[in-house]
């Protein structure tokens, strides 16, 4: 078997056109066919991790066989290493991040917000209004999927049985947690892997700040004028956070700081602070511990003084031996409660885009998109295109093949993947979680029949950042 080079890996080793060959077709059908299953999720009840993590094992043993057949033995196993430090530095990222959110969760963070907006007596046209603006900036620091199912919750919770009310609500909560996550590093995976791979600086991401405001304004505007201004009854469910509830929240706060410092100062991987934040909160809930009397085993809960049995409990705790069941804080658990199945899921991605990559296949469609039609179209239809598809393998092969783009041009494509999936209800975590949870109701149909405002939307975002940043475009790193 021979292949002439096409370009050259992240690590320097050369990549072959194998996109002709057996095994380089065979490892395209079998991606395809792995995410089918994976678009399919919802119906088969297959979670999205187990195709992907079957996919990319199978898909490394077929290029580790071409380029043997090649006569070269060390260009898979130098590639797969690559693939494997890029997920590993967003794996311990996600982790950490994933855990501080849980700990909230748990603390009645999310809860008590919940039940002061539902207590409240707002109307329904102020409930839309409340519950995107809240999905746009909470999403920057949460991840939009957590974000859409609080304010989901909430509006659930006020509109009952209007279902005209509660279509529009869940595309409008969608929408703003979409746009609120593209402006943020840490607001969506695809604004992650971004900033991790040095394409664009932390403060950058503020410059679609305004373009991804209009993405999500445009389309709630025009949904508003079809919610009525009907006050339902206050409900009166207060919920009160847990003790050490704000201390999480600052700490929160605190290890963005430390993963900002190691990437801005120290030159050091984001993930590497996270973990270092990660501290913060173990020690923290030691400290609750002992601050609480509670005995070294076990996991009694933290706030037994005053202690309401109608307080959230936790779905996961699980009595330890010989103290009852456990309903309290504790560090591993929020670990393992983690979205294990989207961290896998991750993991079946980046090696599956990454095994195919050294097949050719990137090479191929870098040079028909990013050649054959511009960076401008080729970076719009990756938002179409992240519409259908999950957003993560998009925006890694678009990361992947690392075409000669303008700083304009890279914060274009961070746009696009970020808010092309609001355009259909299938298209962003945030959209099929609403689904689930407002099943019968916020369904892919109802979602389609606004399509067309998310559509005016995602093309004046465009528009906005290509005039406001005008000047990026002239920028290269």
């Amino acid at each position: 078997m021979t292949a002439s080079p096409l370009w050259a890996s992240e690590g320097g080793e050369p990549v072959l056109n194998l996109t002709g060959t057996f095994y380089g077709i065979l490892a395209l059908i079998l991606f395809v066919a792995a995410y089918s299953l994976v678009i399919m999720e919802e119906k088969l009840h297959l979670r999205k991790s187990k195709p992907v993590l079957l996919a990319a094992g199978i898909i490394w043993v077929l290029v580790a066989l071409a380029y043997a057949a090649t006569g070269d033995t060390h260009s898979a196993h130098v590639a797969i290493k690559n693939n494997l430090l890029e997920y590993a530095e967003l794996f311990l990222f996600l982790l950490a991040a994933m855990t501080y959110i849980n700990a909230m969760d748990e603390r009645n963070v999310f809860q008590a917000l919940r039940s002061w907006l539902v207590s409240r007596g707002f109307t329904l046209r102020t409930v839309f209004w409340l519950t995107g603006f809240l999905a746009f900036i909470i999403s920057p620091v949460a991840d939009n999927l957590t974000t859409a199912l609080l304010m989901g919750a909430v509006a659930m919770a006020v509109g009952g049985d209007n279902k005209k009310f509660m279509v529009v609500a869940c595309i409008n909560i969608v929408v703003g947690a979409n746009a609120g996550g593209a402006f943020s590093p840490f607001g969506d995976i695809t604004t992650l892997m971004v900033w991790q791979k040095g394409m664009v600086a932390f403060g950058e991401f503020f410059a679609i700040f305004i373009p991804s405001l209009l993405n999500w304004v445009i389309p709630a505007a025009l949904m508003s004028l079809s919610v009525s201004k009907d006050r339902p009854e206050a409900m009166q469910c207060m919920v009160q956070m847990k003790l050490g509830a704000k201390r999480i929240m600052f700490l929160f706060l605190c290890t963005i700081v430390t993963a900002v410092s190691f990437h801005n100062f120290l030159n050091l991987p984001p993930a590497a602070g996270m973990m270092l934040g990660l501290s913060y909160l173990g020690f923290l809930g030691f400290w609750l511990k002992k601050a609480e009397h509670r005995p070294g085993t076990g996991d009694q809960p933290l706030d037994m003084t005053g202690h309401n049995p109608d307080d959230h409990v936790e779905p996961d705790a699980a009595p330890a031996p010989g103290h009852g069941p456990a309903v309290g804080f504790d560090l591993f658990r929020k670990i393992a409660r983690a979205e294990w199945d989207t961290l896998l899921f991750f993991y079946g991605v980046v090696l599956c885009v990454g095994g195919l990559g050294q097949f050719g296949y990137l090479a191929m469609t870098s040079h028909a998109l990013y050649v054959g039609l511009g960076h401008t179209t080729a970076n719009i239809l990756v938002g179409l295109l992240s519409a259908v598809v999950d957003n993560i393998p998009v925006m890694f092969a678009v990361l992947t093949m690392n075409p000669d783009m303008s700083h304009g041009q890279w914060l274009l494509v961070t746009l696009t993947a970020g808010v092309g999936g609001s355009l259909l209800s299938i298209g962003s975590a945030a959209g099929v979680a609403l689904m689930g949870t407002a099943r019968g109701i916020y369904t892919f149909g109802n979602h389609l029949k606004w399509t067309w405002a998310v559509a005016l939307g995602y093309a004046v975002s465009i528009l906005a950042h290509l005039w406001i940043n005008a000047d990026s475009f002239t920028k290269f790193h």
